[in-house]
């Protein structure tokens, strides 16, 4: 699909296309977000970047009320917090990412295992990965 290399600035160029990119191992077929650069499943160097669905369930999260400075520049803050957690993908890896659309003042109203639909939002300079409830 791209010969992009597998680094952290490819993907972050992928998410600012709108696109959640993964690196699938040629050899034995494991899929890897963020993407990697050699297989840690076989060692195999053989890769190829695959767009996901950008669905997936969420695995676990926290709610954050003293973020870094550029989640405090974009307003979040101790009256204002935000949600960061584990998303499993539909194809299989889970990744960190902010999560929208929740209410990080009542965390407990959160459900793990919750489907959620991955988003691009601009933050401090650049598009983060940001999940939303499905049908949000």
């Amino acid at each position: 699909m791209s010969d992009r290399p597998f680094t952290a600035a490819a993907f972050d160029q992928f998410l600012s296309e709108g696109k959640l990119m993964a690196s699938r191992c040629t050899s034995c077929g494991a899929v890897h977000l963020p993407p990697r650069a050699i297989c840690p499943t076989c060692f195999g160097e053989s890769l190829t970047w695959i767009e996901t669905t950008g669905r997936g369930a969420l695995a676990a999260y926290t709610a954050i009320a003293i973020g870094p400075a550029a989640m405090q520049t974009a307003g979040y803050t101790r009256e204002n917090p935000y949600v960061s957690g584990l998303v499993t993908l539909e194809e299989g890896p889970t990744i960190s990412a902010l999560i929208l659309g929740v209410d990080a003042r009542h965390p407990e109203s959160i459900r793990i295992g919750q489907p959620l639909v991955a988003g691009y939002e601009p933050i401090g300079g650049r598009t983060v990965l940001a999940f939303r409830p499905v049908g949000t």
